[in-house]
């Protein structure tokens, strides 16, 4: 299934796989999205796959949204994958501390 990105306010749903051939699309939807607002939430229960460059740029608009001290949310059990990125990267925060 393609990307396709809804949004409601600042609630975002995505859906489909956001891999490396739909990250143009993503990259597009959310390009400068910290200066228009401040605070997201993106719905990921409907992602079907993601691979390492859909984690990649969830991570980019992650670490944009701390640069630029806005908040992202991200809420949904589709993909144990980005859970796993971000968990080693919340132990890796705590371990070099």
């Amino acid at each position: 299934m393609d990307l396709q990105i809804t949004s409601y306010n600042n609630r975002f749903q995505i859906k489909g796989t956001l891999n490396k051939l739909s990250l143009k699309t993503f990259n597009a939807h959310f390009a400068n999205i910290f200066d228009e607002l401040d605070d997201i939430l993106l719905d990921i229960e409907s992602v079907e796959s993601i691979d390492r460059a859909g984690v990649m740029a969830l991570a980019r608009l992650h670490n944009e949204s701390i640069n630029k001290s806005k908040k992202l949310s991200i809420v949904g059990l589709g993909c144990k994958e980005l859970y796993d990125h971000f968990k080693n990267q919340e132990h890796a925060t705590v371990v070099a501390a």
